[in-house]
């Protein structure tokens, strides 16, 4: 049987089983066994320690635990923005002075500021156009800042379905990211303008699970003109 055609509307693949009904990243703390600190490889607390004004942008945040976590331990003139398609489920709760907390798409959000974090733990298996958001997040970082997040090139696909993950990755590493396949992390230092050679064709949410073992979507593209930014692939 046909598989069914590739979802290219970004609200369509939300209101999708795998992607409303995903929690890979709703109860996770700053620290400990289930937190960023364990995912990533690093407490994000001290990569900002420091720093004048420190910000940190969370990507798919979930609850947003951990940043509510590290707004009490950062000085007052914090920036911690925590964004996610469904938001946190902790009403009447406050929301420390230093946190905004958005409920947006991330297909179509963009910040008004640039950050000296930027993290999506786990995020990337429920969004479309995976290689649009992480070179759109290119541009979100300061000058010395980090971008990471969790990513599986075999989610990757031509649009006729066959394997793009290793193209991906060799464009992503001649862009100045960094992967590695034994954490599934990818990261960025430093901002930039990131322009590939693929164009976003739709996404499949019946990819079935990846390495987490979890449901995920597959990212479908097709080749395009050397030089086409990602970042101009119409979304919705």
């Amino acid at each position: 049987m046909p598989k069914p055609p590739l979802i290219s509307a970004s609200d369509e693949l939300e209101r999708s089983s795998v992607v409303a009904n995903n929690s890979m990243n709703r109860q996770r703390g700053l620290t400990g066994v289930n937190s960023y600190a364990r995912e990533l490889g690093f407490d994000p607390l001290t990569r900002l320690a420091g720093r004048p004004a420190p910000s940190w942008l969370d990507l798919c945040s979930g609850e947003g635990r951990a940043l509510r976590e590290a707004a009490g331990a950062l000085s007052s003139d914090a920036v911690l923005t925590a964004v996610d398609l469904v938001g946190p489920l902790v009403p009447g709760t406050p929301t420390p002075p230093v946190l905004e907390e958005i409920i947006a798409s991330i297909s179509s959000w963009a910040p008004s500021r640039t950050y000296d974090l930027i993290t999506c733990v786990h995020g990337l298996h429920y969004i479309g156009d995976q290689l649009g958001l992480v070179c759109r997040a290119a541009s979100w970082l300061t000058p010395d800042g980090l971008f990471i997040a969790h990513f599986d090139p075999d989610s990757i696909r031509w649009a006729d379905g066959s394997p793009a993950g290793r193209a991906a990755l060799s464009t992503l590493r001649a862009a100045g990211f960094r992967y590695s396949s034994r954490h599934h992390r990818l990261t960025l230092d430093g901002a930039r303008d990131i322009r590939l050679p693929f164009h976003y064709a739709g996404a499949d949410p019946s990819a079935g699970p990846n390495y987490t073992g979890q449901p995920a979507v597959g990212s479908h593209y097709s080749q395009a003109s050397s030089g086409v930014p990602l970042t101009e692939t119409r979304v919705g």
